[in-house]
C-alpha cells in the first residue's frame, strides 16, 4: 500500500513538472520574443487578464449564461438519450434497424447544423440550448446501448428468478452494473456538450462566454481570449475531476 501511494504521488508530481515546464516555456517565449508577444501574450499576463476579467459583472454574467445554457441542454440529452439507448438494447429488432443509422449520424460534423437550429430557434438560449442538446444526445445513445449491452446475462436471470420487478431490475441490477461504463460516457457527452453550446455561442449569440471570446478574437484582443480559453479548460476539467470522484467513490460496484 505504501509503494503505491509513493508512486501516485510521483506521478502527481511528474505531472506537476510538465505543466511548470510548460508555463515556463510559454513565458519565456513571449518575454524574449521568440514569439511575438501580440499574438501570444505571456502566461503571467494572461493570467492578470484573467482576474481581471473574473472581476467584471459582465464577464461573470456571460459565465452563469452559458452554464445555465450547458446543464440545460446536459440534463436534456441524458435522461433522453439514456432511454432511447436502453431501449436499443433492450429490443434485438429495434438495435437492428436503429444502430447503423445512429453511427451514420454520429460521424456527421454536427456543426454543419447550426444554421438550421439559428434559423429555426432565432438567436437566443433555445438555439444554444437545443444545438447542445443535438451534440450530445448522439453519443449519450451509443453509451448508454453499450453500457446495457455489458450487464452479464447472470445477473438478470437471477433477478427474474427471485421475480424483481421491472423497476427492482433497473436500479438494483441494471444501475449498478451499468455505472462505470455510464460515468466514463457522461465525462464524454459533456466534452460534447460543452463544445455544441460554445461553438452556437461564438457562431451566433448576444450572450454568454462563447460570445465573449469571438468578440476578443475578432478585435485581436489576444490577453483577454487567452484567459477566456483559459477559464473554459478550467471548466472542462473541474467537471472531467467531478466525474473521476464520482467513480472512484462508486468503484466497488466494478466487482
Amino acid at each position: 500500500m505504501r509503494l503505491v501511494t509513493v508512486h501516485s504521488l510521483a506521478l502527481k508530481l511528474a505531472r506537476l513538472a510538465v505543466i511548470l515546464v510548460i508555463i515556463a516555456g510559454w513565458e519565456m517565449a513571449s518575454r524574449t520574443g521568440l514569439i511575438n508577444p501580440r499574438l501570444l501574450p505571456s502566461a503571467s499576463e494572461t493570467l492578470s487578464m484573467l482576474l481581471n476579467l473574473l472581476g467584471r459583472a459582465a464577464v461573470r454574467k456571460d459565465l452563469s449564461v452559458t452554464a445555465m445554457e450547458v446543464l440545460s441542454a446536459f440534463a436534456l440529452a441524458v435522461p433522453f438519450g439514456g432511454l432511447i439507448g436502453f431501449l436499443i438494447a433492450e429490443n434485438r429488432y429495434f438495435a437492428d434497424v436503429v444502430k447503423p443509422l445512429l453511427f451514420f449520424a454520429f460521424s456527421i460534423p454536427k456543426s454543419i447544423f447550426l444554421p438550421m437550429f439559428i434559423l429555426v430557434f432565432g438567436v437566443g438560449f433555445a438555439q444554444k440550448v437545443g444545438f447542445g442538446f443535438f451534440s450530445t444526445i448522439f453519443i449519450v445513445i451509443m453509451s448508454t446501448t453499450t453500457a446495457v449491452e455489458s450487464v452479464r446475462v447472470e445477473y438478470l436471470t437471477v433477478a427474474r428468478s427471485y421475480a424483481a420487478t421491472p423497476a427492482q431490475t433497473a436500479f438494483r441490477v441494471y444501475l449498478p452494473a451499468m455505472l462505470p461504463v455510464l460515468l466514463e460516457a457522461l465525462r464524454i457527452a459533456m466534452i460534447f456538450n460543452l463544445t455544441g453550446v460554445i461553438l452556437a455561442e461564438m457562431y451566433a449569440s448576444r450572450d454568454g462566454i462563447g460570445h465573449q471570446i469571438a468578440t476578443w478574437g475578432e478585435n485581436f484582443q489576444m490577453p483577454q481570449l487567452l484567459a477566456g480559453v483559459v477559464i473554459i479548460a478550467v471548466i472542462a476539467i473541474s467537471f472531467n475531476e467531478l466525474i473521476r470522484w464520482v467513480e472512484t467513490r462508486c468503484s466497488h460496484w466494478r466487482t
